[in-house]
């Protein structure tokens, strides 16, 4: 009898197209073949098959990297969003502060007035 093994999270399964590739991986690995190869057939005579071949590695390997990598379930992009909002656009130092509510309630309370007495404080006179 045949075994399947399901994975138990759902979420993690991706759709493969073609070559066990997702369209994502598909459309990233297209963009990397678009900007590396014209680059490599351009520049093979003047820099030597060599260089070519390296200067088309340095730039096909971003594309690639999005393309590939992944993190914790999350692709590069995401990964570097986070960076940036942590490193520069978030402060380091975060000040802590709290709002004491009952020194707040303290001071916001009214003196009562004392009973039987004149409220403006004061002397009534006898006539």
């Amino acid at each position: 009898m045949a075994f399947v093994s399901v994975p138990k999270d759902l979420t993690k399964v991706k759709n493969k197209v073609v070559l066990n590739l997702t369209k994502r991986q598909i459309i990233c690995l297209v963009i990397a073949a678009a900007v590396g190869l014209p680059f490599y057939f351009l520049t093979r005579n003047i820099l030597g098959t060599t260089n070519a071949a390296t200067g088309m590695v340095i730039l096909m390997l971003p594309a690639f990297l999005f393309a590939m990598y992944e993190k914790d379930g999350l692709p590069l992009e995401k990964i570097l969003l986070n960076v940036i909002n942590v490193k520069l656009r978030r402060p380091t130092i975060r000040k802590y502060e709290v709002e004491n509510f009952y020194e707040i309630k303290e001071q916001n309370v009214l003196p009562k007035a004392k009973k039987g007495g004149n409220k403006r404080g004061k002397k009534k006179t006898i006539r």
